[in-house]
This record gives structure tokens, sequence and C-alpha cells, in this order.
């Protein structure tokens, strides 16, 4: 007991109150991180190259054949830890993340595990730096919530910030490239081309201005070409984008395609109708300019203003009342 208490009193000397504590937690990082590798570690069944050879999996052969998984498949073996038990979240967290354009058989535990990896490392980082900082001058509760528990938190965060501004951007560029597109196809389609050879088309011209646009033109084109049924790969295309826009547009060629209209007619009418969109689009941003340099106004150019017309009145009285004193 007596070396338990002279090793509070010095972890308290050293570290502040907060000290064993902050001691407690650090053992309690060092023991999960030695402990998950055993954990984790999944061990090769025997029987799995006379399955793989059984049911035909040649690439399962060739990774046993080469003594272990892929770089691809690296994650694997954390499947159970780094994807939801959910299926409706990992149904959501797949969809956000194709609307990012992370289109990866691993993407939804890669995302996790960056959560989970930038997480902790900052969390071990703030610790030690508030350890440090303890040393040399003496810290209250809430700054050392704030050097670890804060960090934590924005790098857990960070990954679902970076794939929502991802969405943000990707969506952008479809909705200022469709316009051009719808174009473009109605061209392809009035000169005799058929719907999948003009989307084709459309996607390989708009390589260059709208990647995110022409990706999804090409894997609409990809599904088509294996076999996919056109009405559920355009109803993938509008959950996938997750944009009204090109919700209306899958409508217009499912309707189109089921009432046996002219699709050259339909697109010629959306086409214009995306046209009057972007220009209505154009005119708001343009409207709230004014709004926008209201402040910058009063910042930058009425105080000059007063300083111009108030100046020489404050200086004569200044003066005046100098020389009457």
């Amino acid at each position: 007991m007596q070396f338990l208490d002279q090793f509070n009193t010095m972890l308290t000397d050293l570290l502040g109150p907060m000290g064993p504590l902050l001691a407690l937690g650090f053992v309690g990082i060092v023991l999960i991180a030695a402990a998950l590798p055993s954990m984790l570690k999944k061990q090769k069944d025997p029987l799995e190259g006379i399955r793989a050879l059984r049911t035909g999996k040649v690439d399962t052969v060739e990774r046993l054949r080469r003594g272990g998984p892929s770089k691809a498949d690296k994650l694997e073996r954390f499947a159970n830890y780094l994807e939801p038990k959910s299926a409706e979240e990992l149904s959501a967290t797949k969809l956000k993340l194709l609307r990012a354009g992370y289109r990866g058989k691993g993407a939804v535990r890669m995302f996790h595990f960056s959560q989970f990896a930038l997480g902790l490392g900052i969390l071990v980082l703030g610790l030690l730096y508030a350890m440090l900082k303890a040393t040399q001058t003496e810290m209250t509760t809430q700054t050392m919530i704030m050097y670890t528990i804060l960090p934590a938190a924005i790098g857990y965060y960070a990954p679902v910030y970076w794939v929502t501004r991802r969405i943000g951007e990707r969506q952008q560029q479809i909705t200022e490239g469709f316009p051009d597109a719808l174009d473009m196809m109605l061209v392809c389609v009035e000169a005799g081309q058929s719907l999948d050879q003009s989307i084709i088309r459309v996607g390989n011209e708009a390589r260059n201005g709208y990647p995110a646009l022409a990706e999804e033109f090409e894997t609409v084109a990809q599904e088509v070409k294996a076999g996919k049924e056109r009405v559920t790969v355009l109803r993938d295309l509008s959950e996938r984008v997750g944009l009204p826009d090109i919700t209306s547009f899958v409508t217009t060629l499912i309707q189109s395609a089921s009432f046996g209209t002219s699709i050259a007619d339909a697109l010629r009418v959306y086409s214009a109708e995306m046209r009057d969109k972007r220009i209505m689009r154009a005119e708001e941003k343009a409207n709230t300019i004014p709004t926008k340099l209201t402040l910058g106004t009063m910042l930058f150019t009425l105080p000059p203003l007063l300083v111009i017309l108030i100046g020489p009145s404050l200086a004569k009285f200044a003066s005046g009342m100098g020389g009457g004193g």
C-alpha cells in the first residue's frame, strides 16, 4: 500500500490531479493495441483450398497459392469490426460512398478503418501532448479534455466531412455538365444512333470537362452491355447520383420506353427544360451578389467615407478647442 501511495503521489506531482487517470488510460490503450492483432487474426482454414477448387473460385486458389490475400483484401479479416451490423446502415453507407465516387468492394471497410485509425491515433497523440504539457504547467480538467477528446472527435469525423464534401463536388459537377450532355445526346439520337450508343459517345466526350458525369454514363453503358435490364440500370443511376435532375431524366426515359413515344422528342423537351433551369440558377446566383456585397461595402467603404466627411470637421473642432484653451 505504501508503494501504491508513493506511485500515486509521483503521478500527481508529475501530471497534475488527473495523473493517475491519465496513466490508467494510457495503459489501457497500450493493452488494447497489443491485444487487437491476436484477437483479430484469422486462422487459415485447411479446407479452404478444397472448397475453392470444388466451387471453381480460381482467384481464391491463386491467393492461397501465393500465401495470403491480395492488397485489396487486407481488411477482409476485419470485416466484422469495420462493417455495420445493420443491413440498412450498411446500404446507406455504401450508397453514400458511391455518390462520393468510391466504388471499390472494400470502400465501407476503408471508411470505417479511417475513422477508427484517425480517432484513436489522434487521441493517443493528444494524450501524449497533454502529458508533456502537464509536466511543464498545471492543467485543468477542461484543458485536458480539450487536448485529448476534442482532437480525437475531429479525427473521427474527418472522413465523414471528406466524403460529404466529395458528394457535394460531384453533384455540382454533374449538375453543371448535365444540360450540355443532354444536348449532345439529342444530337446523337437525331443523327440515327441508339440511346446506348449515344450514352457511350456522351461519356467519352464529357470526360475532360465533367469526369464525374462521364463516369456515371460509362457505368450505365457497361451495365447495359453486361445484360442488365435498361430500366433497372437507369433507376440505379438515379439512386446512385441522388439529384432531382437525373431522377426526372430517368423517369422521362422510362416513360418514353414504356409508352413507345419518340426518345428524341422527349430529349428535346427535357434538354430545353434543363437549359432554362441552368439560366434560372445563374440568375439566382446573380441576385444574391448584392446581398453578399453589403457586408464588404459596410466594412471597407463606409469607414473611409466617414473619415473623409467628418475628419476635417473633427480636426477643426479639436484645433478650436486647443486655441480656446
